[in-house]
């Protein structure tokens, strides 16, 4: 009785499956009798583009689904897929091991359990496949049947329980791995404070005290607590991992945490790894620079220092032309290495040189202007450091020179700064120059009647110049006679002077021994003047 039930229900089984595959086989059918298999592989490959649908009932895809049949689309036959096999899995019957079959009907391949039609293996399948109907349909079958098992040992109370055991004892080991570094990192900086003033002492850079003791107890338990945090987080993340990684369901979680963390690393290494080649080049062309540098700065000292002439070449232009040729090679050598930069290529990096290359180009008109004015100057030698120099109505001694100012100290101390291009606009005064070369000339005035004879002013002028410290004996101090006014002849002392620092001091001292000498001779220094007076009076003052 048994035997003739067992035969009805596989005879009924028999026929759902034909019927399936009939119904299938009528739908493809204009397919198969339109087109020839050559031209079906060349509609797959230039006529037609397919999206595969993951095949996923437990959490982990089984196969991909590229192609609908009828007016079922992929994703509707994929999702149709789906639902089957999880019903199988859940069948009160139990599923076994031969619960699978595959049966084949013309040209359309299926694969069943028991009386329920689970897919449908077509030729486009096959095709996309590159493989045999029949040989796909057993992969698929294989799939299916592994899925359906694993799915029951993960479902079966006694796996839950071990797993719910598994994710206890991880949060349990967490806690305690917790308070063994807490604990740890606790001794090590009680460790630390110990060694103040044994091991850890103040750290110098010559006679710079860069930190004390204090500060770097410090600093160092400052690292340590970074350490500290460090460690605890790979090790809560490393356990978040394993916990997600328990139960099927949210191990997909875990390997896109793992993914998280991997994927930059690997990327970083890959990235080295691709990186050496250029490397190795870009060091060996700054090594090439470096010593090519190295080689003219010391021309240019020996230039400086005048064991190096040539002709033309004042020893005072040798560091700025060396400090220009550097830079050009410094910028030369930037482009050559740029393009072995990573990610030199990126967009982002080529916009952003674009935007550092505007905003300096918009924000550098007055340096531009005032570093080639710098370099004018350098060229042009009107002055150097430590000559007296008169620029405009400010005159002081040039204490600086940078590419962008010139910095002037006043005979008052006053420190005055002057934008390089303010000097080449303005005429500038250099004392010292004239005082190194041929000796500065200094001059001052004063009238005296025509009652007073010109020889005995001419006398006393001289003498007050002989009197006078700082003064050059030669060339001599002349006398100019420089007007004839009305009423008095105006004389002008002139004086050399081989220091040009010493200027407000020699003024000083020459006009005190004009004094002198002129009151010794019983002479007033006074210009005779006339006005008149209400009574028609003619008074001299």
């Amino acid at each position: 009785m048994d035997s003739i039930i067992m035969n009805k229900l596989h005879i009924i089984r028999t026929l759902l499956i034909c019927g399936v595959l009939l119904s299938a086989s009528v739908t493809l059918y204009g397919q198969n009798d339109s087109l020839a298999t050559g031209d079906v592989k060349q509609d797959f490959s230039t006529k037609k583009t397919y999206t595969p649908i993951p095949v996923t009932p437990f959490y982990d895809t089984l196969f991909y689904i590229n192609d609908g049949i009828g007016a079922f689309t992929a994703h509707e036959r994929a999702t149709a897929i789906t639902e089957k096999i999880r019903n199988v899995a859940k069948n009160k019957d139990g599923y076994r091991f031969d619960s699978l079959t595959v049966s084949v009907e013309g040209n359309v391949v299926g694969i069943a359990c028991r009386d329920v039609i689970i897919m449908v293996i077509t030729e486009t399948d096959a095709a996309l496949a590159e493989t045999t109907q029949m040989a796909l349909a057993l992969e698929y079958e294989k799939a299916i049947q592994g899925a359906i098992i694993q799915h029951q040992k993960d479902t079966a109370w006694l796996t839950i329980l071990l797993r719910v055991l598994a994710e206890v004892l991880i949060i349990a080991v967490q806690f305690f791995l917790i308070k063994i570094i807490n604990r740890l990192f606790r001794r090590i900086s009680d460790r630390v404070r110990q060694m103040k003033g044994k091991v850890i002492k103040t750290i110098k850079i010559k006679s710079y005290k860069l930190l004390d003791e204090e500060k770097t107890i410090s600093f160092i338990l400052f690292l340590l607590k970074i350490a500290r945090y460090l460690i605890i987080f790979i090790t809560l993340y490393q356990s978040i991992l394993l916990a997600l990684s328990v139960f099927p369901a949210t191990r997909g979680i875990a390997g896109i945490l793992f993914g998280y963390v991997l994927t930059p690393l690997k990327t970083m290494f890959y990235g080295i790894v691709g990186f050496i080649p250029n490397l190795i080049t870009i060091i060996i062309i700054i090594l090439v620079f470096r010593y090519l540098i190295r080689g003219l700065r010391f021309f240019a000292e020996e230039i400086d220092k005048g064991r190096l002439t040539l002709k033309g070449f004042y020893p005072d232009w040798a560091h700025p032309t060396f400090n220009i040729i550097k830079t050009l090679l410094y910028v030369f050598m930037f482009i050559i290495i740029f393009p072995l930069l990573p990610n030199s290529d990126s967009k982002i990096f080529q916009g952003v040189s674009i935007f550092i290359g505007v905003v300096f180009s918009l924000s550098s008109s007055s340096i531009i202007n005032n570093v080639i004015s710098g370099l004018v100057l350098t060229y042009m030698r009107p002055f150097k450091v430590g000559d007296r120099i008169k620029i405009g109505e400010i005159v002081g001694n040039v204490i600086e020179k940078t590419p962008f100012v010139t910095r002037i100290r006043t005979p008052k101390n006053e420190e005055v700064t002057i934008p390089n291009s303010t000097i080449m606009s303005a005429q500038t005064f250099n004392y010292s120059q004239s005082a190194r070369t041929c000796g500065l000339v200094l001059h001052t005035e004063l009238t005296f009647g025509y009652d007073t004879p010109w020889k005995q002013v001419h006398e006393l002028l001289l003498n007050a110049a002989k009197r006078t410290p700082n003064i050059m004996e030669t060339p001599k101090p002349f006398i100019l006679q420089t007007a004839l006014d009305d009423f008095y002849a105006e004389y002008q002392l002139n004086v050399y002077i081989n220091d040009a620092d010493k200027m407000p001091r020699v003024y000083s001292d020459l006009h005190q021994n004009i004094q002198d000498t002129f009151n010794e001779a019983g002479l007033e220094l006074l210009s005779p003047h006339y006005q008149i007076c209400n009574e028609m009076k003619i008074e001299k003052k």
